[in-house]
């Protein structure tokens, strides 16, 4: 069987930037031991698979290079992304159906917004794992679908160098660091070794998180973040009610065919 690979960097703005996703469209679902295997070879963040419904309407499953997760953020850039340049699909708003329900994503010039769910975090006491895995106690600790730190710096968050083997042997140690940016609303960087990624470049699913807990905070809406990952990534992100909109841009990487 061949199978269409598109790589895309998503929330990109320049070669070698962003997060790398893998994109491929189905005319069937594949097994998903076989989903999860060619994930695991390309190695990457996110292999995005794609399945259409309906008019600009796709069923959307993500897998690490180790499980399926519920929620992607720049895999789905990424999708709308090559559905667009490299699939034909001509709709400038595009759906999702999803593991969360339904998402979409808008095309405006060079820009993709994502519709997503906001998931506001909660104060949490710090645990153990993180003081021990960091090396570091933040003045803030928070949870949502990933644990949330907040620092007083980006210097601070920059500065960080994690012990991933022992994030990868506990349990729910997804965590994202954030703090006040210098030049940005708030920077951020992500760590889910127990999900096969020690470092995520630009995660979109962590603003649906840090979104609404940097708008409650900064007393606005609208809000401009990076994540300083080495490769490092621009996007905007405005709180809609119960919706995150997440903007950024992406660059084709590369085209190619798959055997299996």
């Amino acid at each position: 069987m061949k199978l269409p690979l598109i790589t895309v960097n998503a929330f990109a703005t320049q070669a070698f930037s962003g997060n790398p996703a893998a994109v491929t469209l189905l005319d069937a679902w594949l097994e998903d031991s076989l989903m999860q295997a060619i994930a695991a070879q390309n190695n990457i963040a996110e292999t995005a698979f794609l399945l259409k419904s309906g008019p600009a309407s796709y069923h959307i499953r993500w897998f690490t290079p180790a499980v399926e997760v519920p929620l992607c953020g720049h895999a789905t850039l990424a999708s709308a992304f090559a559905l667009r340049e490299c699939f034909g699909e001509k709709a400038e708003s595009i759906t999702f159906q999803s593991l969360s329900g339904p998402l979409s994503v808008t095309c405006k010039g060079e820009t993709y917004t994502l519709d997503f769910p906001s998931q506001p975090p909660s104060a949490a006491p710090t645990p153990d794992w993180f003081i021990n895995a960091f090396g570091a106690n933040p003045i803030e600790f928070h949870q949502s679908a990933y644990s949330l730190a907040i620092f007083p710096s980006q210097e601070i968050v920059a500065a960080l160098d994690p012990d991933f083997p022992l994030l990868a042997k506990t349990k729910g140690s997804n965590v994202i660091v954030s703090a006040p940016g210098n030049e940005h609303d708030f920077v951020s960087r992500f760590f889910a070794p127990a999900d096969g990624i020690d470092e995520d470049p630009v995660t979109g699913s962590a603003h649906c998180i840090l979104t609404p807990y940097w708008a409650k905070r900064l007393k606005k809406s609208k809000l401009t973040a990076r994540q300083i990952s080495p490769r490092g990534g621009e996007l905007l992100c405005d709180l809609a009610g119960d919706r995150v909109r997440i903007t950024g841009k992406a660059l084709l990487y590369s085209e190619a065919t798959i055997y299996v």
